[in-house]
């Protein structure tokens, strides 16, 4: 093995810091990791005050908006994308970076 190991600055990488590096490669899957993060912790409030409905029809509700949150984050993210990459390119003469 060389000591121009190209894996040895990952190795090097803290969590934080490849944190902040995946978020600026994708903005929109932090913003559904909180979305979903945000929309269980409501739920888990409201298990308290469900009154007399069945504990797996609010679980399930539960499920569904958790999971309606991050695939409407990460679709947006690739609209997002598909427009900066192709669209904006095209009609407006912008470089890609």
């Amino acid at each position: 093995m060389s000591s121009d190991n190209q894996w040895s600055a990952d190795e090097d990488e803290g969590q934080l810091s490849r944190l902040i590096r995946k978020s600026r490669d994708s903005p929109f899957v932090p913003i559904g990791i909180a979305g979903f993060v945000t929309v269980v912790s409501y739920g888990l409030y409201k298990l308290k005050y469900r009154r007399d409905q069945k504990m797996s029809i609010h679980l399930i509700h539960m499920r569904v908006a958790a999971q309606g949150f991050v695939v409407g984050a990460v679709t947006i993210g690739v609209l997002y994308s598909m427009y900066k990459d192709y669209i904006r390119p095209r009609f407006f003469n912008v470089s890609k970076k």
